[in-house]
Order: structure tokens, then sequence, then C-alpha cells
């Protein structure tokens, strides 16, 4: 069934419209077509199957895995004129293991503007980089009040996961502490954690209900986190402070550390936040870290 979330406008275009729009329909549903049929069944974890006779994944399936209906889909590879909702075009590029570039292309051609942070974000400047990178030992990033992490310093780089690995539209706090394995084990009080980052989440949500980023981050973590459902229907609301935390790194151990925000601009906006040893077992800790980090591959700006 199709749903609202799924198309804006089914109206057939006008004899007067330009050939832009049919031209980039086209070039949409060829993309969808060649991405599903070069993914196999195995990358996105569906049985093979013995009667499997399409190339890559079914137009069904890919329906399924991102929650839209089976003819509305069909629609899209079709070239109708429908437009698409970023939230849907969010799931697909996900279903479809889109890169940072496969997946600005997408929204190009449906002419939508991605919500999500990019790999790099605009008010990040040089400064700012600099001064995360003289902070360090000290583990340091710059977040938006969606979570969203929009840069780092090489420690906090290595303290939770190995964050360059993660793609820049899963570099999110919240989706890292609800699906991301090797985050969540690094934090020691985790479901204290959560809860408290859910009530966060809700109390700053509601300056911001009607914007499709944050609906969108919403719909994704309610989807895929049964945690994150529960936490969030307990209505719960908090306020960002300071507190004492503690990790589990992979490389160096168990670190304890004060978390403080350091804010950019008005306290909904984007803030530093940064990791102080709260011990010299830490500290020491920290700085073997940092070491390691300076031993790998320097990541791009």
């Amino acid at each position: 069934m199709t749903t609202m979330a799924e198309v804006t406008a089914t109206a057939p275009a006008s004899s007067g419209a330009t050939g832009a729009a049919e031209v980039r329909r086209h070039e949409l549903a060829a993309f969808l077509r060649h991405r599903r049929e070069h993914i196999s069944p195995e990358q996105v974890g569906l049985p093979r199957g013995r009667r499997r006779r399409t190339p890559g994944l079914r137009r069904e399936e890919v329906a399924h895995l991102s929650a839209v209906g089976v003819t509305w889909y069909t629609w899209l590879e079709q070239a109708r004129d429908i437009q698409v909702s970023v939230q849907v075009l969010d799931a697909l590029a996900r279903t479809l293991l889109l890169d940072p570039n496969e997946r600005a292309h997408l929204f190009q051609l449906a002419g939508a503007v991605d919500p999500t942070p990019a790999t790099t974000c605009p008010s990040i400047t040089p400064a700012i980089q600099r001064v995360l990178e003289q902070l360090e030992p000290i583990p340091a990033c710059v977040q938006n009040s969606r979570y969203d992490i929009l840069a780092y310093n090489r420690t906090y780089g290595l303290l939770l996961c190995d964050l360059d690995a993660v793609p820049a539209e899963d570099r999110n706090c919240l989706i890292l502490s609800y699906t991301h394995e090797p985050w969540r084990s690094s934090i020691v009080h985790l479901d204290q954690t959560q809860r408290l980052m859910a009530a966060r989440f809700r109390a700053t949500m509601a300056g911001h209900l009607g914007e499709p980023a944050w609906k969108m981050l919403l719909q994704r973590l309610r989807t895929e986190s049964p945690e994150f459902r529960a936490a969030w229907d307990r209505h719960e609301v908090g306020a960002h402070r300071g507190k004492r935390k503690e990790f589990l790194n992979r490389y160096v151990g168990r670190v304890a550390v004060d978390h403080t925000d350091m804010w950019l601009g008005p306290e909904a906006g984007p803030r530093i936040v940064t990791y102080v040893p709260a011990d010299e077992e830490s500290e020491e800790r920290l700085e073997r870290l940092h070491a390691i980090a300076l031993e790998r591959t320097p990541r791009s700006a």
C-alpha cells in the first residue's frame, strides 16, 4: 500500500513541463535497478534460496528492507511521475548500500536535499578542527543538537570504535549507541547512557518537530532499535550536563573521563564535547591511545 510518507504528489506532469524532469526520473529508475541488481542477498542478510533467477535483489526485497510499498517501489523503477520523501530516499540509500557519492547522486536525481550530515560540514572551520587537534590527547569532537558527529580529533576517533570506518551518515551518537555493537560494548554503563540520551533527544526535538532530518532520525531509531523504542515511550526529558563517564577501550582498557560541553552558539546548536581524564591512570591510557592513533594512517580532513 502506498503511504503519504512515500509519495507527496502523484499527479501527471503537465504537457508544458520540460523534459528535464522526465530525464531525471529515467536516470533515477536506471540507477536504482543497477544498484539493486548488483547487491547479493547475503550482503543484506537475506537467504539466496534455490530458485533465485533475478540478479541481485528482487524489487519486493528492496521494498521490504526499505519499509515501502512494493507497488510504489515498482513505480519508482518504472520512472513514474511521483515525488519521494527524504525519509524514503534515506531508507533506499541504506538498503542499497550506497557510498557517499552514490547517496548524493540518488538525492540529486530525486530533486531532494539530503538532510543528513555530509562527510564534511561547512560549519566546521579549519580553526575549529585545529582546536580539536590541539586538545589531544584529550578526546574531543563537535556535535550538533541531533547528536550528529560533525568533526573529531584522532583520540576521539579511536575511543569507542574506529570512527573513520563508520559511514558519515551513521556518525551519530544515538545511532551508534543503539545499533553499533563496537560502540555499544565500549560504554560501561550502557543502559543508563541510552536512557539519558533518549531523554535529552526528546527535550531538544520539541523545537524541531517539523524538520525532516529530525523525523528521519527518530523513525530510523524506532525502526532499528527495540531498546530505543522502549526508552522513547517512557516520555522522559532531560537537559545536557557534564558528568563522569567510563569507557572500555579495545586498545588501552578502562578509561574514566569527565564529559564537558562547550557551546559554539545558542544552547540548542553545535558544541565541542571533551572527555578530560578523571584520574592519572586514565590520563596515561589516553596518552597511549593518542600515540596509537598517530601511528595509524592519517585520516583525510
